[in-house]
């Protein structure tokens, strides 16, 4: 590598970071921007005032399940092309552009071809694929082994994050959801959003960068070993903590990424939205993660390093089972919302429920997502960095396949009398006892595999070598 990144710091991190932040930002405003609508666009009935496709909540939610799955699932070939041929930069801006292409399609698509509308899902997953992982290997790429600012730097990344997260839903959703415009346009500020995010990686990657990440991850291995050396007793331990909480942050994210499929079908159908006069648009819940996490997340950050410097170590084990913990709390309020559900006016639950879910599923969020990112930094060997932050990618992508069927249950529930029986017995009516089953049995999921990561964190603590310590046994 002949160029380093720009020296100096800016509020104490190299100012690399802030370029990342910014193409992350907008990454994340185009792919936020286009899922608080896509939903929405399904199931809008193609002759409305604001025509969609028509389709049946049941479709639409597999069809949601199908796309997040795969926007996740790419990301583990998107790593390995970046670490064997294309290294990290050229990833990223070749899967922008590909983004940026799906996007402007859905605006194109929209409401006149189904068929394209999914050419341009199918741009966005490839693109995702090549950008994701490879833009947070370089965030883990700019600190030292061991430097303690790494954690602090993915908190500013994940901020960056969820800023585009919050504004995204709030300028789509209010294009999208209006008649005068249409879902159409929701898609074509996405598409710009995504623009400019290559725009700046294009412009001013070089100068804060430097050469970092052009070289495959294969190759710098080479270069600093000399050789093709196989996986140390110590690296190949580190990758059996990744592959065992696998399990526990896919379960995770199953439960959160209710959030753009059922619980945003709650938010149109079940949730009484008015403020006065005025009607709260279905898609606007979808800031409320990124708001809360903009909220919240300098004070976990100190929380963190409170409980250190009192030699209290939440390591992060520990950390993803109290974030599970309260994500299952979060459905709790859920099924709030339908017990009231039964006896209020219109059928329709309160915003409280819907907004207090939100609430605790970024608490737990905050103590996985961002927590999950540097911990992938810390385990990963050098040659397989990008193969390994797309492994944590494919967390969320199982889940979000398996997201779909849960929450497509909930529209066929109904069905089984079994279900009608439980749900009777608890004096829940039988057009919402799917709701009442699938955000129950969720609940119930996650407090038992938090049991199960708290029996196995030893182990997996052992394992890790001490990589969260800034040590090697």
């Amino acid at each position: 590598m002949n160029q380093p990144p720009a020296s100096g710091t800016l509020f104490g991190h190299p100012k690399g970071l802030f370029l990342l932040f910014s193409t992350e930002m907008w990454e994340r405003f185009s792919y936020y921007g286009m899922r608080a609508l896509l939903i929405l666009t399904l199931v809008a009935a193609t002759e409305s005032t604001n025509p969609g496709f028509g389709m049946t909540n049941g479709d639409a939610l597999l069809t949601y399940g199908y796309y997040t799955g795969l926007v996740y699932a790419t990301t583990l070939f998107g790593g390995l092309i970046a670490d064997n041929w294309l290294g990290q930069r050229r990833s990223i801006i070749i899967g922008g552009i590909l983004m940026a292409t799906g996007q402007f399609t859905l605006f194109a698509a929209t409401p006149h071809s189904l068929d394209l509308f999914y050419v341009g899902l199918g741009f966005i997953i490839c693109g995702n694929g090549l950008f994701k992982p490879n833009i947070s290997a370089i965030v883990g790429d700019l600190y030292q082994p061991g430097d303690a600012r790494r954690d602090g730097g993915f908190s500013i990344f994940y901020m960056g994050i969820n800023i585009g997260g919050f504004l995204a839903p709030l300028v789509t959703s209010s294009l999208g959801e209006s008649d005068a415009f249409g879902w159409r346009y929701g898609y074509l500020a996405a598409g710009i959003g995504m623009t400019l995010s290559v725009l700046i990686q294009l412009l001013f990657a070089q100068k804060y960068l430097g050469d970092l990440g052009k070289v495959p991850g294969r190759i710098l291995s080479h270069t600093e070993a000399g050789t093709a050396a196989p996986l140390t007793k110590v690296e190949f331990d580190r990758l059996r903590v990744v592959l065992f909480l696998f399990i526990f942050v896919t379960m995770f994210w199953l439960a959160f990424e209710q959030a753009g499929g059922l619980m945003s079908l709650f938010a149109l159908s079940h949730t009484d939205r008015f403020i006065g006069t005025f009607e709260v648009p279905a898609g606007w819940f979808q800031s409320l993660n990124s708001l809360f996490i903009i909220i919240f997340a300098p004070f976990f950050a100190w929380l963190w390093v409170t409980l250190s410097s009192r030699n209290i170590q939440a390591d992060a084990p520990i950390k993803i089972l109290f974030g599970m913990l309260l994500t299952a709390i979060g459905f709790g309020f859920l099924i709030m919302g339908v017990f009231e559900m039964q006896t209020s006016p219109g059928s329709k639950a309160s915003m409280l429920w819907l907004t207090l879910a939100f609430l605790f599923h970024t608490f737990g969020e905050l103590c996985i997502s961002p927590v999950g990112l540097s911990l992938m930094t810390k385990l990963a060997p050098v040659k397989l960095a990008s193969l390994v932050m797309g492994i944590w990618f494919l967390m969320p992508a199982v889940a979000q396949y398996l997201a779909g069927f849960v929450g497509a249950y909930s529209d066929s529930a109904g069905d089984n009398p079994a279900v009608v029986e439980f749900a009777a017995s608890l004096g829940v009516r039988q057009a919402d006892a799917g709701l009442l089953v699938v955000f129950g049995g969720i609940a119930v999921a996650l407090v038992v595999f938090a049991a199960l990561l708290w029996l196995l964190s030893g182990t997996l603590v052992r394992w890790m070598h001490g990589a969260e310590r800034a040590k090697t046994e």
